[in-house]
């Protein structure tokens, strides 16, 4: 089973980031579960939402406490929030920002995992590129693709154009395949 947590703030997507990431495994013909967890439900609350993803039927429903990926929507909650808390040794690090890493107070974090595993996206910036708003979940499902290759770009883009039909599908595939393709670099 392969797990992950998504760290944002309200307003980001990170709910849909976990829906489109598990809707993304059922294209691909595996089993998969998203959901959110909330603290107080307001615009910029931080927020965390889970997937799982597996070949066989998910039976446990408990928060996701010892994830494989960790997806950073917001790096404002690096400091206020344990966002590595539990994260495999050989586990996936994507971060949203156009910063480097040391600039964020977390140098060193690309130390602690296996070359490939921690990357930075400027997902909103692409996300204002392509979809004309800063909402960056649909690009860093893209990044994730790119480096963990737990679920391809085309079960991604699926999943978006059944969440998104028409012109903002199209425009949130194009930030999702520039983001896999910058993941990819």
């Amino acid at each position: 089973m392969f797990q992950v947590r998504i760290h944002g703030r309200g307003g980001q997507g990170v709910v849909t980031a976990a829906e489109m990431m598990s809707v993304a495994a059922f294209h691909e013909g595996r089993h998969a579960q998203a959901f959110p967890s909330f603290g107080s439900e307001r615009m910029g609350a931080p927020v965390v939402a889970f997937c799982r993803i597996d070949k066989k039927e998910i039976r446990s429903r408990e928060p996701v406490m010892q994830p494989d990926a960790v997806i950073i929507l917001d790096p404002t909650l690096l400091h206020s929030v344990d966002v590595f808390d539990g994260l495999a040794p050989d586990g996936y690090v994507l971060l949203n920002t156009s910063r480097a890493l040391d600039e964020l107070g977390i140098d060193g974090l690309k130390e602690k995992f296996p070359p490939g595993h921690v990357r930075t996206i400027e997902a909103t910036e692409l996300a204002l590129t392509h979809v004309g708003k800063p909402i960056p979940n649909a690009a860093l499902l893209g990044g994730f693709a790119a480096i963990t290759r737990v679920i391809d770009l085309e079960a991604v883009s699926a999943a978006i154009k059944q969440k998104f039909p028409g012109q903002i599908g199209d425009k949130n595939i194009a930030a999702a395949t520039a983001a896999f393709k910058a993941a990819s670099a």
